[in-house]
């Protein structure tokens, strides 16, 4: 095994982080090693080390993000924290000069946000930001419709992701109150992967308009240490956002955690001569994409290894294998903090929107179109 090994710290060593990081980073055992973890909660820490053991063995346990930072020599570090405290992890990573790779949201305002991303250009550190999207095989093969024009400009996006949300996923083990509650919900949660999708395809959002609603106030938690117990739903667990992009084209986005299911396209991208339609569930590798009314046929139906080189990962864990690449030199980095400042400007947008009916503008950009 390369002795050279990336030294990789997680701080937040919860639910995601073993069923997704850690896979995903074990695919890369080749160049990184996972040498720390760091939660404040008993035994969590040690639950990653013990998990690691077998391509890891030398990770050691914190329960304390400073300690593990001064002590355990790290190249970069995960940040796997509850949402709300992602601007502090991200802060302390980077001000210790060490790179970052955050889940979403990058910080819970903009101002924050880039204050990060200064931070991260004054030390010179790599500060990438969930989710995988912008580098998954369905989202590169439509960028590269839209920007090279092969069925004509891009003039429409349709997108959701529609379902009851953490409480009634059987295989979660953590505990899904958040979710319902103030500053995550259905757009920041499960919404901020569309965002990315679309505005990774169309470029950035130049201004929108949204309404929201609490369809259902309480939910039964079906899975977990928690199943039997009722949560209440503070935040609108229906959302729904009209975007208008800079390049003149127009999108919508559904983000709910109040519906059982729904056989809608979770993405949809209307072009001058066709129309893309990615069917099935998002996070299926082999979901069907159609298009239709372009010069292929009126309807044609392929899989993604039939014009598309096929993801063998999810979104989550392409993340974090295209993070490490990123670290090795291997690849160029494509999940810019940039990018992630601009969703959650959208989020917040959203957010206000629904609440003063009014139509918001957007301040902030990223490099979109390729060099």
């Amino acid at each position: 095994m390369n002795q050279d090994r990336r030294r990789i710290g997680i701080v937040g060593c919860g639910d995601v982080a073993h069923r997704h990081y850690l896979p995903g980073l074990a695919s890369r055992a080749d160049i990184v090693e996972v040498a720390a973890a760091s939660d404040p909660r008993a035994g969590a820490a040690d639950a990653v080390v013990a998990a690691v053991a077998g391509w890891s063995p030398a990770a050691r346990s914190y329960h304390d993000l400073a300690a593990m930072l001064s002590d355990a020599r790290l190249d970069a570090v995960v940040n796997l924290t509850p949402a709300p405290l992602h601007a502090e992890v991200n802060r302390t990573v980077l001000e210790a000069g060490v790179a970052c790779y955050s889940e979403k949201p990058i910080a819970s305002d903009v101002a924050t946000a880039d204050v990060l991303i200064e931070l991260a250009q004054a030390r010179g550190v790599t500060f990438l930001c969930a989710p995988g999207s912008a580098v998954s095989s369905p989202v590169r093969w439509l960028k590269e419709l839209a920007t090279t024009g092969r069925y004509g400009t891009a003039t429409l996006a349709i997108a959701h992701h529609a379902d009851p949300g953490p409480a009634d996923w059987l295989e979660y083990t953590g505990d899904p109150t958040p979710f319902y509650g103030e500053g995550v919900g259905p757009l920041f949660d499960h919404g901020v992967y569309r965002l990315h999708e679309m505005t990774s395809v169309l470029g950035p959002v130049q201004r929108l308009q949204a309404m929201g609603t609490i369809a259902l106030p309480t939910r039964v938690v079906r899975g977990g240490p928690m199943t039997g117990r009722t949560i209440d739903v503070t935040t609108p667990d229906h959302v729904l956002v009209h975007l208008a992009f800079a390049s003149g084209a127009l999108g919508q986005l559904l983000a709910s955690f109040a519906t059982a299911d729904t056989l809608a396209p979770w993405l949809e991208v209307h072009f001058e001569r066709g129309v893309v339609s990615f069917g099935g569930k998002s996070w299926e590798l082999d979901a069907p994409v159609s298009l239709f009314d372009a010069p292929e046929g009126p309807y044609v139906e392929w899989r993604p290894a039939d014009e598309m080189p096929r993801d063998a990962f999810g979104v989550v864990q392409s993340g974090i294998r295209h993070f490490v690449a990123c670290l090795a030199g291997e690849e160029t980095p494509v999940l810019t903090a940039e990018h992630a400042r601009h969703v959650l400007e959208i989020m917040l947008a959203t957010r206000d929107a629904i609440a003063d009916s009014r139509t918001h503008d957007l301040e902030t950009t990223f490099a979109w179109r390729p060099d």
